[in-house]
């Protein structure tokens, strides 16, 4: 006959009680992967220089714009649609979709999107998915876009940009390159709503 294991309660506060708190993420699960993808694009643009981030290659765009473009989705989406907080005008009217070609400092550009992106972590951090299903307006009106759709938008845009600046990297014969992505179990694994 099998030996049947017994598991006793722990009781609150209890070390095992306490270990698996520590191991479940507070954040929601789409969350996690923006985060994890904004370090995958931080990790693509390590190592690159001021010259290198200048760079134009016909009608692609100069990594430094392709910076500022993300951090102005990040503004938009997170901050400015959702909360009504605009930290930067100028971000918001350089570098939209269909703006045109400039060549920002990628360290001035880099600098925002880190202001940005802190700004707008705590908002994220209380995301849960009833508001991820809340209507994200546009000009004082419903949208029809979803806060969490636009999380998975900005999501996807980030590894859209992520192939582009690799393409450019390559161009200008960078070396010691990601060639995959990183480590997602480890950092973001699935795990369910």
């Amino acid at each position: 006959m099998a030996k049947r294991t017994v598991r006793r309660p722990t009781k609150a506060g209890s070390s095992a009680t306490k270990a698996r708190a520590k191991r479940v993420p507070k954040t929601h699960p789409l969350v996690d992967q923006l985060r994890f993808t904004r370090s995958e694009w931080l990790r693509g643009l390590k190592g690159l220089s001021e010259e290198g981030a200048a760079r134009h290659f016909g009608p692609m765009n100069s990594i430094g714009w392709i910076v500022g473009h993300l951090t102005w989705q990040e503004q938009r989406y997170l901050l400015d649609r959702p909360q009504g907080i605009m930290l930067r005008e100028d971000i918001q009217k350089e570098f939209f979709s269909g703006a045109p070609m400039t060549t920002p400092s990628f360290g001035e550009m880099l600098k925002a999107w880190r202001a940005i992106t802190r700004a707008a972590d705590p908002f994220l951090d209380q995301l849960t998915t009833e508001k991820l299903l809340v209507d994200l307006p546009f000009n004082g009106k419903r949208s029809g876009q979803s806060q969490g759709s636009a999380i998975r938008r900005m999501t996807y845009h980030y590894w859209f940009h992520i192939g582009e600046i690799q393409a450019i990297r390559q161009q200008i014969d960078n070396a010691g390159l990601p060639q995959y992505v990183g480590n997602i179990e480890g950092k973001a694994p699935y795990r369910p709503e």
